[in-house]
């Protein structure tokens, strides 16, 4: 059976070892088409193992975090204003008081995220 002709778009594909942004690339390409691994990999010429071995490595890596800056109005602190609450996507749950140090906040959910070590 005649190999499938590789598209000049994937340069990833004719590559004998891929480095992990050649990984990316091929993992994110692969996402795209919404097609099986199996199926994908036979339309690029490449061997299926080589994404799950990717994908296994990649999932190692932590997630990017989804941490958004919240800017908020200046206003004057309500009678027993307290402060407001975090629920990260862990489930932790952080209480932050008014006055709080935006550094120090940043390291605790990293932390709590798995991203630094205590």
């Amino acid at each position: 059976m005649p190999k499938p002709r590789v598209s000049k778009s994937l340069p990833w594909s004719t590559r004998a070892r891929w480095t992990a942004d050649d990984a990316r690339a091929a993992l994110a390409a692969l996402e795209r088409s919404k097609k099986s691994v199996g199926h994908f990999a036979a339309t690029a010429g490449v061997d299926p193992q080589r994404f799950y071995a990717w994908r296994r490595r990649f999932a190692g890596e932590a997630a990017p975090s989804s941490f958004v800056e919240v800017v908020t109005a200046v206003r004057e602190p309500l009678v027993g204003d307290r402060g407001f609450e975090v629920v990260l996507r862990t489930g932790h749950v952080v209480r932050v008081p008014q006055g709080f140090d935006v550094e120090a906040l940043k390291q605790l959910v990293a932390a709590l995220e798995g991203g630094a070590s205590c």
